[in-house]
């Protein structure tokens, strides 16, 4: 009798993966972890020196809180309801707005401007990307002292300036538009070199095969500069305006030195420059210590800062995807 043998292969014993070894899962770890830890810090420093106080001033802003007293009675939105009520807020509203746009806006043109010219080949242009920043670096209360004097009524150079051209001496600090004008001048000179080293920074990560292909179509450096450079920038122009929108809303030093005497922190005898901070600083300290009101006026502020910024931003994205449309 015959026997019927099995000619199946043999199976070989199934492949075990090696555990991986204690350096391996070390590395592991550090690269999926690592980055958490290094940037705990900030978020740990913000939490206890920005999140805090925030939280901390929306409860004050919700008692009658004076500075002096030692109850601090519980009134919910009553300070909100007074403040929007009130017509010195909404005057200090009107000239922090209309400070920023005058200063702002020429401020970032005149910034983009002056880091084109620097990105060319110049002689000594270490040296001219340098001296951009000086005014950033001089001390705001010697430029606001200065500056005062410059627009001084009955002695100040620009009206011996205006003086030659005929037009009539200007009280810059009286008038409400001109007093916006010399403290829009004064921060445009202090803060123009700074963003145009922003710019220049960013000019310089574009590739200059770019520029090379489109000289050699034939364009010029104006049409290289609108065509190629503005709409590269457009990450880094979306970063400065916010930058310069939270610094021109919350402009408090220049305003308060350029006026001087006992309104100063008024703007005026008529509050012609008060901006919000200088109100939320005349009602949260002297002279009426009215700290719960001034912490309403401070969350209010974050919100208009808030929403002018995110204004800018879709305006810029709207600008920009014109752009890409045209390009196309």
């Amino acid at each position: 009798m015959a026997v019927q043998l099995d000619a199946r292969p043999p199976v070989a014993p199934a492949h075990r993966t090696p555990r991986p070894s204690r350096a391996a899962r070390l590395s592991r770890f550090d690269t999926r972890y690592s980055p958490y830890l290094y940037i705990a810090p900030f978020f740990l420093l913000f939490g206890v020196f920005g999140s805090y106080p925030l939280i901390y001033t929306f409860w004050v802003s919700l008692h009658d809180w004076d500075l002096l007293g030692a109850e601090h009675t519980f009134i919910g939105f009553d300070n909100y309801t007074q403040l929007l009520a009130g017509p010195d807020f909404w005057h200090s509203v009107v000239n922090t707005l209309g400070i920023f746009v005058i200063s702002t806006v020429p401020q970032l043109l005149l910034a983009l401007w002056l880091a084109n010219l620097l990105n060319r080949r110049l002689r000594a242009r270490t040296t001219w990307r340098m001296a951009v920043l000086i005014p950033n670096v001089t001390s705001t209360a010697a430029v606001a002292i200065v500056f005062a004097v410059l627009f001084g009524r009955e002695f100040g150079m620009i009206n011996w300036l205006l003086d030659h051209v005929g037009v009539g001496a200007v009280d810059w600090k009286a008038n409400r538009f001109a007093s916006w004008v010399a403290i829009s001048t004064m921060v445009d000179w202090r803060w123009t070199g700074y963003n145009a080293l922003i710019f220049l920074a960013a000019m310089q990560a574009i590739p200059r095969d770019l520029y090379e292909s489109a000289s050699i179509d034939g364009a010029s450096r104006s049409r290289q500069f609108w065509s190629i450079t503005v709409p590269l920038l457009k990450p880094t122009i979306v970063f400065a305006v916010i930058i310069s929108t939270i610094g021109g809303l919350q402009l408090f030093t220049e305003p308060r030195l350029f006026n001087s005497g006992t309104n100063a922190i008024r703007g005026g005898p008529l509050r012609e420059s008060q901006t919000v901070t200088m109100y939320m600083f005349e009602n949260a300290f002297a002279p009426h210590y009215n700290f719960g009101y001034g912490s309403a006026i401070a969350w209010l502020l974050f919100a208009l800062i808030g929403v002018v910024a995110a204004v800018n931003v879709l305006l810029l994205r709207r600008l920009g995807g014109g752009v890409r449309k045209e390009g196309d």
